[in-house]
């Protein structure tokens, strides 16, 4: 993926995150027309999931600040 797209696609993840935490992202729809009932279901994901795709894209564009790997000793 471009550096472009990496951040659509990030913008979009966070988009998602902001909305499943705040209880606004549908799962399941149903409509009515004019033959009848129609039904859409929609997958759910994990927040879980979601962050870690989040963590990912970050990584590839080099703007993830994760925890060290080692513990930093101070001497006085």
């Amino acid at each position: 993926m471009t550096q472009e797209q990496l951040r659509a696609a990030l913008a979009a993840a966070q988009k998602a995150y902001t909305e499943m935490m705040l209880g606004q992202m549908g799962v399941s729809f149903s409509y009515a027309q004019g033959d009848g009932t129609r039904s859409v279901t929609y997958k759910a994901t994990s927040l879980e999931n979601l962050n870690q795709f989040i963590r990912d894209i970050q990584i590839r564009l080099g703007i993830y600040c994760g925890p060290r790997s080692r513990y930093q000793r101070f001497r006085y």
